[in-house]
């Protein structure tokens, strides 16, 4: 395998960081510490460069917030600073590691994404069900033969282990300052346990989840030689005909994981289901001929048109909402759903 060395002096680089400010500074240039940090630019990236350069560089504390939107999460800001550090890595690590990630890891990479992963769930239930081979008795032309492992890590970000990703990433980057960089960025979460957790929000935490499942997505593929695979983060599928295969894929899966990346799956959201009853996905509910919306996410919008009515959420706020909502409802059969919210909001609007 080919590894790689003297890449810190490219984090480093005076392109690299500008190119990092830029990308930190989208969709937050008129953000009271973005435009402060603009002032001075050349000053601000020459003293952040000086000190990458002398290894003196420190991340500040992380300010943490809940957010409920649909589930409750906490999150963890990085100063902006920091996030300017962290595209600088990911600008640079992230061309080494995509060459080596399977084609069906949608989560944070360019030309992938949510609904190109549901897209491609769609394909694998037809070959799965030999293009849409109806079980005995079946009821409707969606009840097609296969089944679904339908799977997620418990408390991911909160449980990796921070010496396996380390070693994971020593495999490709033999280079000791960039490793003392990115042990700096980690080491900065405070998480349950030492040495454990990254920070939802980071844009590392995003690229290093990629990196450690990537460990899984290999063994799938190629130890366990299973075809119909799809991973989004930790919410990750496998399809076969065969209902026993599943069942054998899952016990051979929870024990990889426990033993080499020290998690687990999952115990109540694991479970093998047969496709005639639909495939719940990234907030869709899969059918072969159709795709539905989840409660949860349907719950989600109507409670905040709620709040809307009731002057509890500013109409930017809301308007905001809607169209990011609408953007992902439109990929399901929603239409009249759709017309009756954005009717209800037109209304109120008035």
């Amino acid at each position: 395998m080919i590894t790689y060395n003297n890449i810190y002096e490219k984090i480093c680089s005076w392109d690299n960081l500008l190119l990092a400010f830029r990308k930190a500074r989208k969709r937050k240039s008129k953000k009271f510490y973005v435009l402060e940090f603009e002032k001075n630019l050349k000053e601000n990236l020459r003293s952040l460069q000086k000190s990458l350069v002398e290894q003196t560089y420190q991340p500040k504390p992380l300010k943490g917030f809940i957010i409920r939107d649909p589930k409750t999460r906490s999150i963890h800001a990085s100063a902006f600073l920091d996030r300017i550090v962290h595209h600088s890595i990911v600008n640079i690590l992230e061309p080494i590691f995509e060459k080596i990630f399977i084609y069906d890891s949608y989560a944070s990479r360019k030309d992938k994404g949510a609904h190109w992963a549901v897209e491609r769930l769609k394909d694998f239930m037809r070959k799965v069900s030999i293009n849409g081979k109806l079980v005995k008795n079946a009821l409707n032309n969606n009840m097609v033969q296969g089944y679904v492992l339908k799977a997620d890590i418990k408390h991911y970000f909160q449980e990796v282990n921070h010496k396996i990703l380390i070693d994971i990433i020593k495999k490709k980057v033999a280079d000791e300052k960039t490793i003392a960089l990115i042990t700096r960025v980690l080491d900065n979460f405070e998480g349950k346990e030492r040495c454990k957790g990254m920070p939802l929000g980071n844009l590392t935490s995003q690229f290093f989840a990629n990196v450690y499942l990537n460990e899984l997505d290999y063994f799938v593929k190629h130890e366990l030689k299973a075809k119909y695979y799809i991973r989004y983060v930790d919410d990750f599928v496998l399809l076969h005909k065969n209902k026993k295969r599943l069942d054998y894929f899952k016990r051979r899966i929870g024990k990889f994981l426990n033993q080499k990346l020290k998690i687990e799956l999952h115990p109540e959201k694991s479970k093998i289901l047969p496709l005639r009853n639909g495939s719940a996905f990234l907030g869709y509910r899969i059918f072969y001929n159709y795709s539905l919306l989840s409660k949860r996410n349907i719950n989600n919008i109507l409670n905040k048109l709620l709040l809307f009515k009731k002057d509890m959420i500013r109409k930017e706020d809301f308007h905001n909402s809607l169209v990011g909502w609408e953007g992902y409802a439109k990929w399901a059969n929603s239409y009249n759903l759709r017309s009756e919210i954005v009717e209800a909001y037109s209304s109120t609007n008035c």
